[in-house]
């Protein structure tokens, strides 16, 4: 075992008689990228607050470089976690924000101050060191929240869906930072996130959560690419899922092509149209009532355009089929 690997054993959470993490192993390779994705309620909030501690393993084990913490205070972890909230304290300046846990741990000002100042130049705030929180910007708070979090020295550190509250621009670039910073630091990023282009914008792995367990784990291409149950390629988003005699199938949107309707592997009807700048999205319904979506370059689209209530052929590389296992 990689001395800072974090790994999940059985782990089981119960509320009452309602289970949100059912046995759930999972081995966590160290300075890596992680995203724990699925919908709400599949249980991957839960997931993370047991390994920060913030709620009780009901049955099971959390390993952390081979040692049991499952029953460790947080701070005793070798973890850190950012919420979502950020949670900073409103009356305090940044640079206190960010030396509260030291503050806490008896530190005195000058050496609790001085490594604030290392984790504020890291996330490019020694600027803003004596400010509020409330003369920052969203993407700014953010980024204190991430320096109080990484001034412990963590191991691992937590991440609850830490971009939601961010508009789309500031979303994109932030993501860039945190995978950035991963790097930098190479510690392991445990992330929280309900939204597929953020999994697969930072991840090396993303774990996908349905229903209180793991449908499928991997490196972020591997799992958009191959996906092993109908869920997970819905999910997932960019495919379609196609009902054939051998069994059901997942195809890739960009996979699939218009042509005319006795060129085509099947006939369709065409349902809507939707412009999305670089393509063009063809909803479909095929034999079954099956939809099917056909992701169309934009140029090729508006070569030839057609419009809902069109017939027309689809076609694909049969080579493009990914088998369901459920």
């Amino acid at each position: 075992m990689i001395l800072q690997d974090l790994e999940l054993v059985s782990v089981t959470k119960r509320y009452g008689t309602t289970v949100a993490v059912d046995a759930v192993s999972h081995h966590f390779k160290s300075a890596s990228y992680t995203c724990l994705l699925g919908p709400s309620g599949c249980g991957k909030s839960s997931t993370l607050r047991m390994i920060a501690g913030h709620e009780s393993v009901s049955d099971g084990s959390i390993l952390l470089a081979g040692r049991d913490i499952s029953h460790l205070p947080p701070a005793k972890r070798g973890t850190a976690m950012m919420f979502q909230s950020y949670a900073l304290f409103p009356h305090l300046s940044v640079r206190d924000n960010v030396a509260f846990s030291l503050k806490m741990k008896g530190i005195d000002k000058p050496e609790r101050y001085g490594k604030a100042g290392e984790m504020l130049e890291l996330v490019d705030l020694s600027a803003l060191a004596d400010r509020l929180p409330d003369q920052l910007s969203g993407g700014q708070q953010q980024r204190v929240a991430l320096a109080r979090a990484l001034i412990t020295r963590p191991q691992v550190l937590l991440l609850d869906e830490p971009l939601s509250a961010l508009d789309p621009f500031l979303r994109i670039r932030m993501r860039a930072e945190l995978r950035k910073l991963q790097k930098e630091l190479q510690i392991s990023f445990v992330h929280v996130t309900h939204g597929q282009d953020e999994a697969l914008a930072l991840a090396d792995e993303v774990v996908v959560m349905n229903n209180a367990v793991i449908e499928q784990a991997g490196p972020a291409r591997t799992v958009f690419n191959a996906p092993k149950t109908r869920f997970v390629a819905q999910f997932m988003g960019g495919h379609n899922v196609i009902a054939l005699p051998e069994g059901h199938f997942a195809i890739r949107t960009d996979a699939v092509t218009t042509t005319a309707p006795d060129q085509g592997t099947v006939a369709a009807d065409i349902l809507a149209i939707e412009y999305q700048g670089t393509h063009v999205s063809v909803l479909t319904k095929i034999a079954g009532d099956q939809e099917v979506t056909a992701l169309i370059a934009d140029a090729d689209f508006f070569a030839h355009p057609h419009n809902p209530g069109d017939r027309i052929g689809l076609t694909w590389d049969a080579n493009s089929l990914h088998p369901l296992t459920a």
